[in-house]
């Protein structure tokens, strides 16, 4: 009988027009409890700077908040943009992170700097700093694996941890990396899914045994709006279609966009790409959406799932999170 994939949960900590700052981080909580008692098995974080529709930046610093408020759910980077950052300074922090919980770490690499040119100055980060993300990564594994490449540099605490990491990535690039670093690959087709089926391809193909690793895990995001009235599903991921209309192209303009000027970008080639980003969703009743994850996890091959709940608030949010947990407890398994 094939092994059931696992489910977990990506939160970008979103922010809301009018709530306090600290809100979004309660609203993390929260969900990382309702997340805990439904059997999901982690939660990941996402580093993005400049953005003010998500507060997940200092992405270590929420994971040590949730970990301390939450029991037994793992919780992840999903990820750690490692352009940004010296490779020591995320083995320290991670290392402290599982450290302070042990055996429910992971760590999430990704080569972008998630944000904007400006931005990347204002990290203080060479433009080309992506261009170094395998060396990094591989230094970065050198200072959990307790084989650095710098001689008598290591990361206290992190030395010797050997926190799981995962190559996230939108192409072939990541994929390629992962498997010959031997390493699990996370696709974000929940936002890029063009090139999914591809990369995974080159994963499973070129994926090399490491002493990390000795069978490839593909890992895929995809979005989910689980609601008891399909109608009301339909009509929640058209809501967030277009409040990522109006957030992505509406970026510096002094008013938000209308919904009357929302409608006509909607018709132009740029809105039509936004809403092609999150096609690769389950969007139903919590069986269709099951079934749905179900034909995507059986096509893609994947050991895991990363659940992304498209939803303009918490409450639908949490919704939509445990209706799917329970259907997919309950779905009709397949044959042996």
């Amino acid at each position: 009988m094939s092994t059931s994939p696992e489910l977990s949960v990506l939160d970008l900590a979103p922010t809301r027009p009018g709530q306090p700052a600290g809100q979004p981080f309660a609203d993390a909580v929260e969900l990382a409890r309702a997340a805990e008692a439904a059997d999901y098995r982690g939660l990941w974080y996402a580093e993005h700077h400049n953005m003010p529709v998500i507060a997940s930046s200092a992405t270590a610093v929420l994971m040590a908040h949730v970990a301390a408020h939450t029991e037994t759910i793992r919780v992840g980077a999903g990820g750690v943009m490692l352009s940004n950052h010296a490779p020591l300074i995320i083995a320290e922090q991670f290392g402290m992170l599982e450290a302070m919980h042990p055996g429910r770490i992971d760590l999430g690499l990704g080569r972008a700097p998630g944000t904007d040119q400006a931005t990347v100055r204002a990290l203080r980060r060479s433009p080309d700093a992506a261009e170094h993300f395998p060396s990094d990564v591989a230094e970065l594994l050198g200072y959990l694996d307790d084989e650095g490449r710098i001689p008598g540099v290591h990361a206290y605490p992190g030395r010797g941890s050997r926190v799981p990491v995962t190559i996230l990535g939108s192409s072939l690039f990541g994929a390629t990396l992962a498997a010959r670093m031997g390493l699990p690959f996370a696709f974000a087709s929940h936002f890029a899914p063009d090139a999914l089926e591809q990369a995974l391809d080159v994963y499973t193909r070129e994926f090399r045994p490491s002493a990390r690793l000795e069978a490839p895990r593909p890992i895929v995001a995809v979005g989910v709006v689980a609601a008891e009235d399909p109608a009301e599903a339909v009509r929640r991921f058209e809501a967030v279609g277009r409040a990522r209309v109006r957030d992505m192209l509406g970026r510096g303009r002094d008013t938000p966009f209308t919904e009357d000027e929302v409608d006509l970008i909607l018709d132009t080639p740029q809105g039509r790409g936004i809403l092609s980003s999150i096609r690769f969703s389950a969007v139903g009743t919590p069986e269709r959406v099951a079934a749905e994850l179900g034909r995507m996890a059986a096509s893609t091959g994947a050991a895991e799932l990363i659940t992304v709940h498209h939803a303009l608030d918490q409450a639908t949010r949490l919704e939509s999170l445990r209706l799917t947990a329970e259907a997919w407890r309950h779905r009709e398994q397949p044959a042996a």
